[in-house]
């Protein structure tokens, strides 16, 4: 069955599976992203169509000038290499409306659990099941003034200052 899919939903599924089956792997290749694009067959058919790859390099990338596409849905971690874009990443201002991922109606459903993994899993710890190192601050030092306030807890520790 021939299924419609915009190229750029395609770039980010094909992105995306990448990182579910590999989580050890921080990024890919643009040619690795291309080549699980055309593996997938997500259109139905085993051509590829010729935009994959102009937006895997380009289109999709958050931190490129938009070239026309505006997308967020790939982060350029060095040359000729991207992961998917998290909230919080840097993007170009041009692409500050830019859609992030697929909307699931938009996308065969068989992929729908990959929104779902993005949302659950991806962008809560990287896809790597390492804590955010920011947010695992949160607390820390909580005891450090105990039973003091701001101002005494300061004059104590500047005391001896010249």
């Amino acid at each position: 069955m021939n299924y419609t899919i915009l190229v750029a939903d395609e770039v980010w599924l094909a992105a995306a599976l990448l990182h579910r089956h590999y989580p050890e792997s921080s990024d890919f290749s643009v040619k690795e992203i291309v080549e699980q694009a055309r593996k997938e067959k997500m259109t139905g058919t085993s051509i590829l169509r010729p935009g994959v790859q102009v937006h895997a390099y380009l289109h999709c990338v958050a931190n490129k000038p938009p070239n026309p596409g505006r997308y967020r849905m790939l982060v350029e971690t060095s040359k000729g290499r991207r992961r998917l874009f998290r909230p919080g990443d840097p993007f170009h201002p041009g692409r500050s409306s830019g859609k992030e991922l697929p909307d699931k109606d938009g996308i065969p459903p068989v992929y729908a659990q990959l929104i779902e993994w993005y949302r659950n899993v991806y962008i809560n710890d990287g896809g790597l099941g390492i804590p955010d190192p920011i947010l695992s601050l949160q607390g820390l030092g909580k005891d450090i003034w105990k039973g003091e306030d701001a101002d005494t807890y300061v004059n104590r520790v500047r005391e001896g200052w010249l």
